[in-house]
């Protein structure tokens, strides 16, 4: 999963790079004088980037979200997931989440507690008492990921600092 993240990040970073671009030609030399520009590919200053240079990665399209889900889920650890989730053309209708970590607390979240304040490209919920509290809903290829960002009031004790996102199978709605 960690690697999932740093190569979106490291993805990302691509994107914002921008290609040298040659130096201006003096003005008095004639077109048919001037040598033919080469484009040369941008170095890569990190081992990251080179990996995904070689890739044929192609950044996901950006359409409405739609997902259904209703299903729990225990993972190896005792991690144990509740999720009630219904999301039709980017419009979160319904959402219920509990997290509960063995030996941490548990975290809840419910969709009464939030206000959708984006659709595209993500569905993003925000508190409605905690404004920096945010949920995030993104298609990954097959996958659906719920994210939680800055919601440690939602959760019991330091629940939240052991919170992983939530990855739900788009088509079959399981969790995981």
């Amino acid at each position: 999963m960690r690697l999932l993240w740093t190569l979106l990040a490291a993805l990302m970073l691509a994107s914002c790079a921008e290609t040298p671009k040659a130096p201006k030609e003096p003005a008095a030399q004639s077109t048919a004088e001037k040598p033919v520009a080469t484009e040369e590919t941008p170095k890569f200053k990190n081992s990251t980037l080179k990996y995904l240079a070689n890739r044929n990665l192609k950044p996901q399209p950006t359409r409405p979200l739609n997902v259904r889900s209703r299903c729990s889920h225990k993972d190896a650890i005792g991690t144990q997931t509740r999720l009630d989730l219904l999301v039709k053309e980017a419009d979160v209708k319904k959402f219920d989440a509990q997290v509960s970590m063995k030996g941490y607390g548990t975290c809840r979240f419910n969709l009464d507690d939030f206000e959708q304040i984006e659709k595209l490209p993500q569905a993003l919920l925000r508190h409605k008492k905690q404004s920096d509290c945010l949920v995030r809903m993104w298609e990954q290829g097959p996958k659906v990921t719920i994210a939680f960002n800055s919601c440690p009031k939602s959760c019991e004790g330091k629940a939240f600092d052991y919170l992983w996102p939530i990855m739900v199978e788009a088509k079959s709605g399981q969790c995981f």
